[in-house]
């Protein structure tokens, strides 16, 4: 066995340890929304998977009493809310999550006072509280929202799979081009469209279908014939196209399940949207620097290395398909 191909089975052996619902590793959003001089309104969203619900709680000062909160549980995603009742002030105060400490996601932190601009800001394990501020960094909105645009296509294996198999089906670096910018208009179109309410599909038929456009991309790759190049490989940004709506209903799936500020809507959308597309920049980048040091160092692998990677992605694929056809 060579080399190569144990690294190739080590990469696959990671990939079947991804979870079936790739898109559940999401972070939590946190919500403290002002109603009048006293009382503030308390959401808290927590995904079931990744520490945040059973791990964490609200923070806020003492001087804040909260009413018993009233919880949901939305799909894989608890829902808390509550009513605090200050005796002064939030500004100044220090508000976000106790016991983040021995969680493994991040949290949006959005402050909505009255009569002061919205804060927005990210929890992390190094930064689990914020101080509230009479006024705000107006770009925190946006800097939070790119950076979860970021961590979603990174951590979203499911979408993460599609980018890498449709860069190693193409193989070239203006066509991957092409067929990146119709998957980002595409994906660009049903988000927006989705999360604004224009247009919906229910997300269990969403995720099978974007499990099912990795199994085409493999078989795709797999089947590549030099001499009879078929529709994928003669106009990949069609099929980039037509799966890159069905992805965009993934990733208005995930920005619900965390939240949107309401006042904030359109740079939240815009933010994350651009940060989906700077990760997925990131991938293309890698696996066409993997492609070309191939080509260059060692061009016998290369039909070898992508057959083996593609069977790992096309397998992986297929059971998160059959999972979550099947429920």
């Amino acid at each position: 066995m060579t080399r190569l191909l144990r690294l190739v089975l080590a990469l696959f052996a990671a990939l079947l340890a991804l979870p079936a619902h790739a898109d559940e590793l999401r972070p939590g959003y946190l919500e403290f929304s002002q109603q009048d001089a006293q009382h503030w309104k308390l959401v808290w969203k927590a995904p079931v998977l990744g520490g945040l619900a059973t791990r964490t709680r609200p923070a806020f000062p003492d001087f804040c009493t909260q009413s018993p909160p009233q919880a949901r549980v939305e799909g894989l995603v608890l829902v808390a809310e509550s009513r605090l009742t200050c005796s002064k002030d939030l500004a100044g105060s220090r508000v976000g999550l106790a016991g983040m400490d021995a969680a493994f996601t991040d949290a949006l932190l959005r402050v909505a006072p009255l009569g002061r601009p919205v804060q927005a800001a990210r929890l992390t394990q190094d930064k689990a509280m914020v101080e509230i501020a009479l006024v705000p960094d107006g770009w925190e909105v946006a800097r939070s929202y790119f950076v979860l645009g970021i961590i979603h296509i990174l951590e979203g294996y499911d979408h993460l799979l599609f980018v890498i198999a449709l860069v190693l089906l193409i193989g070239r670096f203006g066509m991957v081009v092409k067929a990146a910018t119709a998957f980002t208009v595409a994906h660009s179109i049903t988000l927006v469209g989705s999360t604004l309410g224009l247009v919906g599909l229910a997300q269990a038929p969403v995720e099978a279908l974007i499990a099912l456009s990795i199994v085409f991309l493999a078989v795709e790759i797999v089947k590549q014939n030099p001499e009879a190049p078929n529709l994928a490989e003669r106009a990949p940004w069609i099929v980039a196209f037509l799966f890159g709506l069905i992805h965009g209903f993934g990733f208005a799936g995930a920005l619900r399940e965390i939240g949107l500020p309401e006042s904030d809507v359109p740079t939240a959308l815009l933010t994350f949207n651009l940060g989906v597309e700077a990760g997925q920049l990131v991938i293309v980048a890698a696996v066409m620097l993997a492609i070309t040091a191939l080509r260059r160092f060692a061009p016998k692998q290369l039909r070898p290395a992508t057959v083996v990677s593609t069977y790992a992605i096309g397998i992986t694929a297929s059971f998160w398909f059959i999972e979550r056809l099947i429920g």
